[in-house]
């Protein structure tokens, strides 16, 4: 019986080791047909999974809005352009977050344009907000090389050989602003034959709002809307708030730039006391590139280059029909004067929130003292917001207006604050009734809402133009007419 009973067992180890073979014999042959296939299908499955959590993040198309995305990014990364490069380009971002963005944009555009290596943009840490972020701490740099490797080639530094131990000097120098393709031609590329290494020093409003080829202005949205992404922190914190938000109903983002920066550089002072006045006025004599000293804040409110004060942001919001019970998130950083200021506007709309009162101090933690990474948050809420209400046109203002036109011309209210002043205060004198008041606001800005517009062109004065990263009307008719998209009493030369 043992020796029966031995021999079983021995069958049964055999019959298991046999299984066991066969087992991973089919198990290498399916890794390397998976080899052959994984290309195609599972990296097209990841793809559409990855492309599909972008659709929602930029713009939050879940059912409560009903928009949908219609720019999608690649499905897969294109191959990497081939092409000799002229040299590299640096670049040093001055401003805040959102002036940054735009002139990343620029920036890409003009390496794509003279065929030169584009080095990660460095970004400004000695402007008032002293954000000491890295582009790698706000923007993920590895999507926004690998998105981009189509067109320009990017890297993380210049190449040791090209330092001045090999007798090599870089060339730093500001370009002209607001400059078109044909400076950069005729004046920059040249330089490349003596130094390698061009740094551009500032890069604010380099590059014209109109009158480039098309190729390089659709690139500039490219860049914009699908190459540039914050980092995954900041997106999921992003999406968080959203969600947060959207729960509650739809919502309007309020941009309300009543913020100290703002205040001393506009000469604004409408509704503080004395001792507030002359703080702003201190701060606005520290910085030296703040060039416009005596302001008198009365005539510069009058022509509506003031923000709006939240008091009179509350009026306008009630003029438009908002009721008490609408959410509202307040996109910006430390209100100056804080609850004080903001008394009569929540007294309005008691429903008045900002990130600070939705997250957890652990959730911000990791994002404290670096505006940037702040304002990315705010950045991201308002494109995704029901109505984004800027109280001053300023870049965040212009992005995300830019950023809503893109998205399938969001709702978008552009106050037309020369004339929001001047009703208000005839309200105030008495001179306008409640109602007369309101139907006034309401009119004034019937066709103020973001609608499909062409942009403004004004030969020899650029500066006073419609901004493209405003309204890059280039790249939001691909598939239509432009002329009959944009009507034919806003079509004008371009």
């Amino acid at each position: 019986m043992e020796v029966r009973s031995e021999g079983i067992r021995l069958r049964f180890w055999f019959v298991r080791l046999c299984s066991s073979i066969v087992l991973w014999i089919c198990l290498v042959q399916l890794v390397t047909v998976s080899e052959l296939w994984h290309s195609h299908f599972i990296s097209g499955i990841t793809t559409g999974i990855y492309n599909i959590a972008q659709i929602q993040l930029p713009n939050q198309n879940d059912a409560n809005n009903g928009v949908v995305d219609k720019s999608p990014p690649p499905i897969t990364f294109l191959p990497p352009r081939n092409y000799t490069s002229n040299g590299f380009l640096r670049v040093s971002c001055n401003g805040g977050l959102n002036q940054m963005r735009a002139a990343i944009c620029d920036m890409v555009t003009i390496a794509r344009f003279l065929n030169l290596t584009l080095v990660v943009p460095e970004l400004d840490k000695t402007s008032f907000w002293a954000d000491p972020s890295n582009f790698e701490d706000i923007f993920d740099v590895k999507h926004f090389i690998d998105s981009l490797r189509d067109e320009v080639r990017i890297v993380k530094r210049v190449p040791k050989k090209f330092n001045s131990k090999y007798g090599y000097s870089t060339l730093e120098m500001p370009p002209v602003s607001w400059s078109n393709e044909k400076y950069y031609l005729e004046q920059i590329l040249p330089l490349y034959g003596k130094h390698k290494v061009l740094h551009f020093n500032r890069t604010d409003a380099r590059l014209a709002n109109n009158g480039l080829p098309l190729d390089l202005q659709k690139l500039r949205c490219r860049v914009n809307y699908q190459a540039i992404k914050f980092t995954p922190q900041i997106e999921n914190l992003g999406r968080k708030l959203i969600r947060m938000l959207h729960k509650k109903g739809p919502f309007v983002a309020l941009h309300l730039r009543y913020e100290m920066d703002m205040l001393a550089f506009s000469g604004c002072t409408q509704g503080c006391s004395e001792k507030e006045a002359e703080e702003l006025k201190r701060l606005r004599y520290a910085f030296p590139w703040w060039r416009e000293k005596e302001i008198i804040s009365e005539e510069r409110r009058s022509q509506g280059l003031c923000p709006l004060t939240p008091e009179e942001a509350a009026l306008v919001l009630r003029a438009l029909g908002f009721g008490r019970e609408t959410p509202i998130y307040i996109a910006a950083g430390e209100i100056y004067g804080g609850e004080r200021r903001l008394a009569q506007l929540r007294a309005a709309f008691p429903q008045i929130v900002k990130k600070e009162m939705l997250l957890t101090r652990d959730d911000l933690q990791q994002f404290q003292n670096h505006s940037s990474q702040m304002a990315a948050l705010d950045f991201m809420v308002s494109v995704a917001s029901d109505t984004f209400i800027p109280t001053y046109d300023g870049n965040m203002a212009k992005l995300v207006e830019g950023h809503r036109r893109y998205s399938d011309f969001r709702k978008t209210i552009l106050l037309d604050r020369k004339k929001v002043v001047e009703l208000v205060d005839m309200h105030h004198n008495g001179t306008l009734k409640w109602h007369e008041f309101a139907d006034g606001v309401k009119q004034v800005h019937e066709k103020r809402i973001g609608q499909p517009t062409q942009r403004k062109v004004i030969i020899d004065k650029p500066k006073e133009e419609d901004y493209f990263y405003a309204n890059p009307h280039e790249c939001l008719c691909e598939e239509r007419n432009c002329d009959a998209f944009l009507g034919h009493h806003n079509s004008s030369q371009v």
